[in-house]
């Protein structure tokens, strides 16, 4: 995100002192018209950013320069400078405003903290399918203790061992490598590496977490947008993906679209209102699983093996709530 790069080329700035143009992007890794419009967005923000021309010229800080923001420890400044990467910034045109106070959180930090907070914001990636003001109001709750665990093995660089219960499975404890976070629809997801593979988690799905002393195996530096596509691509590509045709109350019919893979065709005219989909889904466990969660506010008309499913479920379910003879 460019509010992070800023920060980083200030404090590259601060740690070397005068740079060239060609220096900034080579550490930024981008070009250095990116490093001259960076630039220029600082001096707008009040940086005072100056160039000296020559052999030996490049930019520089004015002698003596250090932004002020007292008060806060580090934990306090490391929050405000991931809340600080929000797309609110973008969306409201506080761009230079935002990249000025995020420095300013940047330079409160001790000395020994700087590295980890420039790389702070690069690890959480916040709503890249959904825009500022279409997200989900029904934000699933996260426990406090989870997501600090979480938070501070993802920023610390640390592994973590998270106590997880994926769907249908009984929860188990597993040690994974930390790579970043990322939030679609309000809902939050850990990308991790286990043994060297791909994997995410949901937040809410993590009933226990402790960040481990080890440091995590992962690269320094990391595209969560690059990585989230790249993994919502493998995993519409894999498995043996279903389509469904079902009916669907209209106060819920987000809820089936969400966990989707796609929507195929929709259209309205029930006598009761209702709606009818054809959605596809990654495989026969993932189709059961979202409509079951939808309870008597859909029905599924096809395939036929998942209205058996289903009706074995609900039939299972009415035995054991059977009153005792």
């Amino acid at each position: 995100m460019r509010a992070d790069r800023l920060v980083s080329l200030v404090l590259l700035l601060r740690q070397h002192g005068r740079m060239s143009a060609t220096a900034l992007a080579r550490e930024l890794e981008v070009s250095t018209r990116t490093v001259l419009r960076d630039v220029e967005a600082l001096s707008a923000a009040g940086v005072p950013v100056y160039a000296e021309r020559g052999r030996h010229g490049g930019f520089a800080l004015l002698p003596g320069f250090r932004t002020e923001l007292t008060g806060l420890n580090p934990d306090e400044a490391l929050a405000l400078l991931v809340a600080g990467s929000r797309r609110g910034a973008q969306a409201f045109g506080l761009g230079s405003a935002l990249a000025s106070a995020m420095l300013k959180v940047v330079d409160a930090l001790p000395a020994s903290y700087r590295d980890t907070a420039a790389g702070a914001a690069g690890r959480l990636l916040i709503d890249p399918e959904t825009d500022l003001l279409s997200r989900r109001l029904d934000a699933e709750e996260v426990p406090d203790a989870v997501a600090a665990e979480v938070l501070r093995a993802v920023f610390t660089g640390r592994r973590l061992q998270i106590h997880y219960a994926a769907a249908d499975e009984a929860p188990r404890w597993r040690t994974v490598d930390p790579v970043g976070l990322v939030t679609v629809r309000e809902r939050g997801y850990l990308l991790a590496t286990r043994q060297g593979a791909d994997r995410t988690y949901r937040l809410s799905r993590i009933l226990a977490a402790e960040a481990l002393a080890e440091p995590a195996q992962r690269p320094p530096r990391v595209d969560l947008d690059r990585a989230w596509r790249e993994r919502g691509t493998r995993f519409r590509a894999g498995g043996d993906q279903v389509t469904v045709l079902a009916r669907v109350h209209p106060a819920r019919r987000e809820d089936l679209v969400g966990t989707a893979l796609a929507v195929l065709a929709e259209e309205a005219g029930d006598p009761d209102g209702w709606l009818r989909l054809e959605v596809t889904f990654q495989d026969r466990r993932h189709a059961e699983w979202a409509l079951w969660q939808l309870s008597t506010n859909a029905e599924a008309l096809a395939p036929q093996w998942l209205r058996a499913a289903l009706r074995t479920r609900a039939a299972a379910l009415a035995a054991r709530y059977d009153p005792p003879s």
